[in-house]
């Protein structure tokens, strides 16, 4: 065995977590890790979002009020939220509350003329 096989297995040997022969990790590699952590948990937030957004849309179109309003409040306390943690813009959530709204008065603004 040369000197620089034996060098070659002792280096391997002691790859382990704090070695100081182990490699380092890049400033590159640590974003990446960071940016999929923050992309799936922002990814579980906001198919949270349209998963109430659609049980307020059923609701709204079953003309069920008592139930569509308790979805409203679900969807708003679910968009303030999302909003709050950075991952829904504030004039994105602000559009998207505005919107619901405006679908529950026109679907039971009939209802309540009559």
């Amino acid at each position: 065995m040369t000197k620089r096989q034996g060098f070659v297995n002792i280096h391997n040997s002691l790859l382990i977590w704090g070695s100081p022969l182990a490699k380092k990790q890049t400033s590159a590699e640590k974003a990446f890790k960071q940016s999929e952590v923050r992309r799936i948990h922002n990814k579980a937030i906001k198919s949270k979002c349209r998963t109430y957004a659609k049980q307020y849309i059923l609701a709204v179109q079953g003309k069920d009020q008592k139930a569509a309003e308790e979805k409203y409040i679900l969807l708003q306390k679910e968009l303030d939220s999302a909003r709050s943690k950075g991952v829904l813009k504030r004039n994105a959530v602000s559009r998207k509350k505005s919107r619901m709204m405006k679908l529950y008065n026109v679907t039971f603004a009939a209802t309540a003329a009559k």
